[in-house]
C-alpha cells in the first residue's frame, strides 16, 4: 500500500457561471442558486476529499479589459463566495470549505468575526484562502500598492486575525446560571494595534469554540509568498513541473521559508494544484495530444483570452508575430502568473507571441511527464510516485464545481486511489485541521 495523501478541489471559476461555453451548460443548473454547488459538495465529500477552495476576484478588471473578462465568463461575473459557504456546510458533515478572502479589502476585525462565526457553525470546517490582489483597490477608495507591499499588509492582517481570535482566555466564560454571570470582561485581552497598515481595537465579540482557529490557505511561489506561507499557512497551494526533483525542491522552499522555524514544519500541508485531462484509454490520450500539436488561430485566440483574464492584460491586441513586451503588465499583476505564461523555456521572452500561445495550446502525456493527458491509472501512478518518492502531501484538482466535471475527473480515479491506499475512505469526528494532520 502507498502512503495516503490529501485531496481537495479548487473551484476555479469561483461563484460564477459553472459550465459556460461547455456542453454541460445544457444541464440547465442555475449557477446563482445553491443547489448546483450543494450537490457537487456532497459528491466531493463522498469521494473522500477534505477541502473545497472557492476562487474569487473582487473586480472585473480595468476598463480596457471588461469585455474580454466577461465575454466568456473567464473573469466574471462572480458572486460573493462567503455567502455560499453556509449552504455548503448545511449539506456536508466533513468537507472543509475555504473561500478566498482578500486581505486588502476585508477589514481584519470583520474578517476575524466572520471566520470565528463560521468556524463554530461548521464544527471546525472553515478556512480562509488568503490572497493579496491589489487590482480591486479602486473600488474601495484604497491605494493600489505593489506585489511585495501587499504581502507585508497580508502578514499584518493575518497576525491580527490570530490576535483577535485569541482575545478570550479559557477563564473568561463563566456561564454560571445560578448567579447569572456569563463572562468576565476583566479577563478579556483588550487589543490596541497601530501598525503600518491597520489600526484595530479589540477584543473581538465572537467567542472561540473548541474547534480552534480556522485553517489558513495561501497561494504564491514568490519569496514574499513563501515567507507568508512559512509564517501563517496551514495549507500552501503549490505549482511545480511534473517531476519528483521539482516537487522536492518546492517543498524544501516552503519548509525552509522564514517563519517556519517558529512553527512545527509538520503542521504545514503543501498541496499541488493540478488539472489533468483524463481519458478512457492510452490510444485516446495519444489522439488528444496529437490533435493539439498544430493549433490554428482560433485555438490560439482561446488561449490568449484565458490568459488575458488572469493577467488583466488584453493579449488579443498584441502582435502575434513579435515577442511579448513584459512592460505591458501592470505592477499589481501576479509575477507568478506572468512566469506561468512564459513557461520554463530559455527562449520564452524572445519567441513571437504566436509561439508562446502555441506552447500553451499543445498538450502532453502524463505517461512520459510531458503533460496532463492520460488515463486514471496513469494519473494515479503520478500521484503515487510523488507521494512515495517526493513525500508529497497531496493534490488540489481544479475545474468548475459542476457534477459533470467532477464525475468525468473522479469516476474512475477514486476507486483506483482507494485500492492503492492513497485516498481516504472515511473521516474522523474532528474538523478540517484534524483531517489535514491525520497523516
Amino acid at each position: 500500500m502507498s502512503r495516503p495523501q490529501h485531496f481537495g478541489w479548487f473551484f476555479s471559476r469561483g461563484f460564477g457561471p459553472q459550465g459556460w461555453a461547455r456542453p454541460y451548460w445544457e444541464w440547465d443548473w442555475a449557477w446563482t442558486e445553491p443547489q448546483l454547488y450543494q450537490q457537487s459538495a456532497r459528491e466531493l465529500e463522498q469521494a473522500g476529499f477534505e477541502l473545497l477552495i472557492i476562487e474569487d476576484a473582487l473586480s472585473l478588471g480595468n476598463p480596457e479589459t471588461l469585455d474580454l473578462r466577461t465575454r466568456k465568463a473567464y473573469g466574471g461575473p462572480k458572486h460573493d463566495p462567503l455567502m455560499l459557504v453556509p449552504y455548503l456546510f448545511d449539506v456536508t458533515r466533513h468537507l472543509g470549505i475555504t473561500p478566498t478572502i482578500n486581505a486588502g479589502a476585508t477589514p481584519p476585525y470583520l474578517a476575524a468575526r466572520q471566520a470565528a462565526t463560521l468556524q463554530g457553525l461548521s464544527r471546525g470546517r472553515f478556512g480562509l484562502n488568503v490572497v493579496t490582489d491589489t487590482g480591486s483597490a479602486r473600488h474601495f477608495g484604497a491605494e493600489q500598492i505593489g506585489h511585495d507591499a501587499a504581502y507585508d499588509r497580508a502578514d499584518e492582517w493575518t497576525h491580527l486575525l490570530h490576535d483577535l481570535w485569541h482575545g478570550w482566555d479559557d477563564d473568561v466564560l463563566v456561564e454560571d446560571a445560578a448567579t447569572g454571570h456569563y463572562a468576565r470582561g476583566d479577563r478579556l485581552r483588550t487589543l490596541q494595534h497601530e501598525g503600518e497598515w491597520f489600526r484595530v481595537t479589540g477584543p473581538l465579540n465572537a467567542v472561540p469554540t473548541r474547534w480552534g482557529d480556522p485553517v489558513i490557505v495561501s497561494p504564491g511561489g514568490s519569496p514574499p509568498g513563501l515567507a507568508f506561507a512559512g509564517t501563517h499557512s496551514d495549507v500552501q497551494l503549490a505549482l511545480a513541473p511534473l517531476d519528483v526533483a521539482s516537487v522536492r525542491d518546492y517543498r524544501a522552499k516552503v519548509l525552509g521559508a522564514p517563519g517556519v522555524t517558529r512553527r512545527a514544519p509538520g503542521d504545514i500541508r503543501i498541496l499541488f494544484v493540478i488539472k489533468p485531462e483524463l481519458v478512457s484509454s492510452p490510444e485516446e490520450a495519444d489522439r488528444v495530444v496529437a490533435a493539439s500539436q498544430h493549433p490554428d488561430d482560433a485555438a490560439l485566440r482561446e488561449v490568449a483570452e484565458a490568459w488575458s483574464s488572469d493577467l488583466e492584460t488584453d493579449l488579443t491586441t498584441q502582435d502575434l508575430d513579435r515577442p511579448l513586451d513584459r512592460r505591458i503588465f501592470a505592477e499589481h499583476v501576479s509575477a507568478g502568473t506572468i512566469r506561468g505564461l512564459y513557461g520554463k523555456a530559455a527562449d520564452a521572452e524572445e519567441v513571437p507571441l504566436r509561439e508562446l500561445l502555441a506552447r500553451k495550446a499543445r498538450k502532453g502525456r502524463i505517461l512520459d511527464r510531458t503533460g496532463l493527458v492520460g488515463t486514471a491509472d496513469e494519473f494515479a501512478d503520478l500521484i503515487e510516485e510523488f507521494g512515495d518518492d517526493a513525500d508529497n502531501d497531496g493534490f488540489i484538482l481544479s475545474g468548475d464545481l459542476h457534477p459533470v466535471t467532477l464525475h468525468r475527473m473522479l469516476d474512475d480515479l477514486v476507486p483506483i486511489l482507494r485500492r492503492r491506499g492513497i485516498l481516504r475512505r472515511g473521516f474522523g469526528d474532528g474538523g478540517l485541521r484534524d483531517h489535514l494532520l491525520e497523516f
